[in-house]
């Protein structure tokens, strides 16, 4: 099996890249959270990979870190989510705030994922919720408490924004809980704006 690659990025699309590996083109479908932090073509590349087989066919899966691969572990292993659908659910939301919001048991807050419905959310929170608590723990970052309605689709908006710059989760998070604290309005370019300032 396939763990790791690392070469020259060959092509890229939201969909899947082409890693030149010693002159063997090897394409690999990737979730947003890894697309937003890839190189520009020609430039090296190292990306860890899940080898994904079927009875007619072998597809690589390729994630920029060890939560994505892990997310994505999670949520194939539940009933009815194959690969695919798990990319999907990777690029609709942050991989830190997937976290968070499956250790919460929050189905409504996964039913914002497109293609996710509601029988499915809810089946993702009460398989994974476990499991996703545990790792949140490992990762030693404390859940945020979970603001309501359109603050809380602008702190998501926020957060991943911040992450697709190349912050870390955790750095992100600590940001963002200062941030929201500090504005006189939760608007998602105020609130990324301080969240910038505190990095900095």
């Amino acid at each position: 099996m396939i763990a790791h690659l690392k070469g020259i990025l060959f092509k890229k699309t939201t969909q899947s890249i082409i890693i030149d590996v010693g002159g063997v083109g090897y394409e690999v479908s990737v979730p947003l959270s890894t697309f937003y932090s890839l190189p520009e073509t020609d430039e090296m590349v190292s990306l860890q990979i899940h080898t994904h087989v079927k009875d007619d066919s072998l597809t690589l899966f390729g994630f920029n870190t060890s939560l994505e691969k892990a997310l994505f572990l999670m949520l194939v292993s539940v009933s009815g989510i194959g690969p695919k659908l798990s990319v999907n659910i990777l690029s609709g939301m942050g991989p830190q705030d997937l976290l968070e919001a499956i250790a919460h048991g929050d189905a409504m807050r996964l039913q914002a994922i497109p293609g996710i419905g509601k029988k499915t959310s809810e089946r993702i929170a009460l398989e994974l919720k476990d499991r996703a608590s545990k790792a949140l723990g490992e990762m030693d970052i404390s859940p945020m408490p979970l603001p309501q309605g359109e603050d809380r689709l602008t702190m998501d908006d926020a957060l991943s924004a911040l992450m697709n710059l190349g912050y870390s989760p955790k750095s992100a998070k600590m940001a963002m809980e200062r941030a929201k604290s500090r504005v006189k309005e939760m608007t998602l370019e105020d609130l990324i704006r301080e969240a910038l300032r505190i990095l900095s």
